[in-house]
């Protein structure tokens, strides 16, 4: 086949020849342009505007349904608040989305922006007008970046507005039983929302290197789904604290201590550093496997050893290496869980929740000091050590009544899970905590002390 330059003209004649005129140099194509290209890409995929369509409609949906019925869900922080307040419905859609709903919109967005260009097969042409895989990788992770951090903001505003236009905004205990305002919560709430995103990011930058290192297959797109799964074993185990704050699933729950006073917030500090460690890392080890990568090969899959070795390792010697630090620098031991913790922690709910219930039933006024409450508590008899997690907790709550002589006791069973977070079931006397509702003024209301979620400061020594 011939080409324009040896091709006769159309006289017959050979086309005139002289020396070469110099060639102009090509435009480099800057980070902004294919930052933008990418961007625009992204958005017009049908599925990523099924996805800010359900983190539009979704948690507003769930929570103005779920709040304005009196079956609720009791099980989750706040739950059995929704139909008290507006503000507890933003923090029980939080609790669904930290567990596999976050990590799973990461693998949507960061865990196909660069295979997609393997199934599409068009890497050669995004190569020759870009012509820089540095700035290909750049732009791909920032547009992904950008889009995850975007999906936030129709999630925080549909799971507050939700529940706020069917029940308004009131008050709450809070997991140590004071009572928190509707001001205080609005910030609070909104902070908890921050606290998800370092941790968010540490799964997209994993969805970045599952991308990067699969190329068509499917197992870079699981792959921010398969660590969730994995982490979050270690925090239904009851593993010891310092593998508990080594891992980037930790601020998932950790931004429950923002709502004790004063606010427990070591596990969530610890969590957020781990959290934009392993984002960065995964970033970088995402980075050095694209910029060595073999572009010539159209049939890409991935090598699942390789992957092991670049990327499993180097994430599994960050988790040890964080792990012995949290234990050398905190010194605590175990499941940082135990009896001196738990009396402690459930005699100031008590106090606090008791101040509530006598407000609620117009009683004089007291205070918390007045009541001078003590627990103690046993963990399934006698030849059980009274440490670590369990739903074999039984503890007597014990107090002075203002006025009264002697003093009273109540008996609660707690459900205590590995991350410090109980749940305290009142056994009795009927009059302070054996039934679901209290007969006020203006109506009933729920029983503060009939059940109620507590936190139990797990670095505490």
């Amino acid at each position: 086949m011939t080409t324009t330059l040896d091709r006769p003209d159309s006289q017959g004649e050979a086309a005139p020849t002289g020396p070469p005129s110099p060639t102009a140099p090509a435009a480099r194509t800057g980070l902004a342009a294919v930052y933008r290209f990418e961007l625009v890409k992204l958005l017009a995929q049908w599925r990523l505007k099924a996805v800010f369509l359900a983190c539009l409609v979704v948690p507003a949906l769930y929570t103005a349904v779920v709040s304005s019925q009196t079956s609720l869900p009791a099980d989750s922080v706040y739950g059995r608040w929704m139909n008290q307040s507006g503000w507890a419905g933003s923090l029980v859609i939080l609790v669904f989305m930290g567990t596999l709903v976050l990590p799973l919109l990461t693998s949507v967005v960061s865990g196909d922006i660069y295979a997609v260009e393997d199934r599409l097969g068009t890497w050669r042409h995004l190569l020759v007008t870009v012509r820089s895989p540095r700035l290909i990788f750049g732009a791909k992770a920032l547009a992904a970046l950008t889009v995850t951090l975007a999906l936030f903001v129709p999630l925080v505003i549909s799971s507050i507005v939700g529940g706020l236009l069917v029940v308004g905004s009131h008050p709450v205990p809070g997991l140590d039983g004071h009572l928190i305002s509707s001001g205080e919560l609005s910030g609070l709430v909104l902070l908890s929302w921050a606290t998800v995103i370092p941790p968010t990011l540490a799964f997209s930058a994993i969805g970045l290197l599952g991308s990067v290192s699969f190329g068509r297959s499917p197992l870079g797109l699981l792959m921010p789904v398969v660590f969730a799964v994995v982490l979050d074993l270690v925090h239904l185990m009851p593993a010891p604290v310092a593998l508990r704050a080594a891992t980037p699933t930790s601020p998932f729950t950790a931004y429950r201590g923002l709502f004790t006073e004063p606010a427990q917030v070591g596990m969530l500090g610890i969590g957020l550093v781990v959290s934009v460690a392993w984002a960065g890392l995964a970033t970088y080890l995402a980075y050095r496997t694209f910029v060595r990568r073999d572009f010539t090969d159209l049939a890409n899959d991935g090598s699942a050893r390789r992957f092991a070795v670049t990327g499993l390792l180097p994430l599994v010697g960050l988790f040890i290496a964080t792990a012995a630090a949290v234990s050398t620098v905190t010194g605590v031991a175990g499941s940082g869980i135990n009896r001196a913790k738990l009396e402690a922690s459930l005699a100031t709910s008590f106090s606090h929740l008791y101040v509530l219930q006598n407000t609620e039933l117009n009683r004089p006024a007291m205070s918390e000091d007045q009541l001078r409450s003590t627990a103690e508590c046993d963990k399934g008899g006698d030849r059980v050590e009274d440490t670590g997690p369990g739903n074999d907790w039984r503890c007597v709550v014990t107090w002075t009544v203002p006025g009264a002589a002697g003093s009273a006791n109540a008996i609660y069973q707690l459900d205590v899970l590995p991350d410090g977070r109980y749940m305290a079931d009142g056994d009795g006397p009927k009059e302070v905590n054996g039934y679901f509702l209290v007969h006020t003024q203006t109506g009933d209301a729920p029983n503060p002390l009939w059940q109620f979620d507590g936190l139990v400061d797990l670095l505490e020594k």
